[in-house]
């Protein structure tokens, strides 16, 4: 994947390009990136200026962005994609991520201020990414955390590929199911200490419902708004109904609705 940056602030992108994931994709030339800094693009004037109408705050001149995006597009081939990282935008999701990962080529402008000149989110913008609603300083952090979510699903980055279908929202829409690591009993620690039997069995088919139980439950008492959007099929019924009765009659619910 080719990913072209278009930023004021390159140098913010090197605290996550030299560690983790990221820095591994990029040895292994599984993701290259170019940044476009829209200072180069400028005869000495500002790049950025007051907004027309009044009001305060500074926006992005459209010029030297269309240049970066032109310098941008001219190392890309055909299939490519360009974003503005927006709180306006689509939030991030799973879905959207999948449908990213179609393209080769993805081209992110990260605005500044208040923002960039709305001529070129009319013209030349693709679509608008958002994740969250709230506000940062710029379109770098959140351009970072899609790069991240991106590189996570490219094959040959993980060791094991499929370690990924089994995280938080790619597990079916589901919140992935508790994680335990050696030792088996910690010490001076008197609640919840013991690890789930099931897990130190060896009975795969029997972890697997286990797992697929306590991501149901889980999404269900953390996430609602998850679960409400979940089909089940008639053998994750049985499971979360066995989950549901366990954890009201465990903390005293039972008869009560949630």
């Amino acid at each position: 994947m080719l990913i072209n940056i278009i930023s004021l602030f390159p140098e913010m992108f090197q605290s996550i390009f030299n560690y983790g994931l990221i820095n591994k994709s990029i040895k292994k030339k599984l993701l290259n990136i170019n940044f476009f800094n829209p200072r180069d693009f400028t005869d000495n004037s500002k790049v950025d200026a007051y907004i027309y109408g009044g009001g305060n705050g500074v926006i992005l001149r459209a010029e030297p962005l269309i240049k970066s995006i032109y310098q941008a597009k001219l190392k890309m081939k055909n299939n490519t994609k360009l974003i503005y990282l927006s709180p306006q935008g689509k939030k991030i999701s799973i879905s959207l991520i999948k449908r990213l990962l179609s393209y080769n080529n993805i081209i992110l402008i990260c605005g500044r201020y208040k923002g960039i000149d709305e001529r070129i989110i009319q013209n030349f913008v693709d679509e608008e990414i958002s994740i969250g609603d709230y506000i940062v300083s710029g379109g770098e952090l959140p351009a970072m955390i899609l790069i991240d979510i991106l590189v996570r699903q490219i094959p040959g980055v993980l060791n094991h590929i499929s370690s990924c279908y089994t995280d938080s929202f790619f597990n079916n829409g589901l919140l992935e199911a508790p994680n335990y690591t050696r030792p088996r009993v910690l010490q001076n620690l008197l609640i919840q200490n013991k690890v789930p039997s099931i897990l130190l069995e060896g009975n795969h088919q029997k972890i697997k419902e286990w797992r697929l139980k306590q991501s149901l439950g889980i999404t269900w008492i953390k996430r609602p708004d998850l679960f409400k959007k979940k089909k089940l099929t008639k053998k994750e019924k049985i499971l979360f109904n066995e989950f549901k009765n366990s954890y009201l009659k465990k903390n005293n619910f039972l008869g009560e609705k949630r």
